[in-house]
């Protein structure tokens, strides 16, 4: 039986029932994506190397240490920081999220990017290629041992207009699942029943302390705050 093609589009379905999508980033804005950032860093290191090379030993350790930090966590920096974006991902709309969509971790990004020297061999990162092109979501091999997908941040299936509710500061401090789960109940409330809202706002009953059309209501509110329509 012949591979059933690859397909573009994760879907994750959260803890709560809330179904959540992202388009997944292939091998060529990746490539391009790499090149920003590795001619950002080629500039960085060759400026310093100007400015170090008049102070002699000193500075030859200097360079060395801060030409050492941006090979290795130059990307860990700004995946954790900057909402898993490098500068050369931002330029392309690509960000690196956990695969079930959450906001990527510091240890996951290390494991991503320590295994970049593994994706790098034979030569010119044929392993990596290989990798993405053989996995389903196209993730090379350090993306599978640190459960990460690379996404389009810009290109995520278009959600009907918010819902017409007062934005609302939740109760207490929210989890990230949860804080997606609730976004996207609040943007997908036009495609469901009002009988499935009352449903899957009742999972959420912990965050509103009331059940049906109340639950509902509020997590409308709560859901319209976490966009920032304030």
């Amino acid at each position: 039986m012949s591979e059933p093609p690859l397909d573009t589009l994760l879907e994750v379905e959260a803890p709560e029932g809330i179904e959540l999508c992202a388009d997944l980033a292939g091998p060529v804005p990746r490539a391009l994506a790499y090149a920003v950032d590795l001619l950002l860093r080629t500039l960085i290191i060759g400026a310093l190397a100007l400015i170090t090379a008049p102070v002699g030993g000193a500075g030859l350790g200097f360079y060395l240490v801060v030409s050492f930090l941006l090979e290795w966590f130059y990307p860990v920096f700004f995946e954790v920081l900057r909402n898993g974006q490098t500068p050369g991902k931002r330029r392309f709309g690509l960000a690196v999220v956990n695969q079930d969509l959450s906001p990527v971790r510091l240890d996951a990004s290390l494991v991503r990017n320590l295994l970049r020297a593994v994706d790098f061999l034979p030569l010119a990162y044929l392993g990596g290629l290989t990798s993405m092109s053989a996995s389903r979501y196209f993730q090379r091999l350090g993306d599978l041992a640190a459960g990460t997908v690379v996404v389009h941040r810009d290109h995520r299936r278009p959600h009907a207009a918010l819902p017409d509710a007062p934005p609302r500061v939740p109760d207490a401090p929210l989890g990230v699942e949860d804080q997606l789960a609730i976004i996207e109940f609040t943007q997908r409330h036009a495609q469901l029943s009002p009988a499935r809202q009352e449903e899957l706002a009742d999972i959420l009953a912990a965050h509103t302390g009331v059940h049906g059309a109340a639950a509902v209501s509020r997590l409308r509110g709560i859901g319209n705050w976490l966009v920032g329509s304030r």
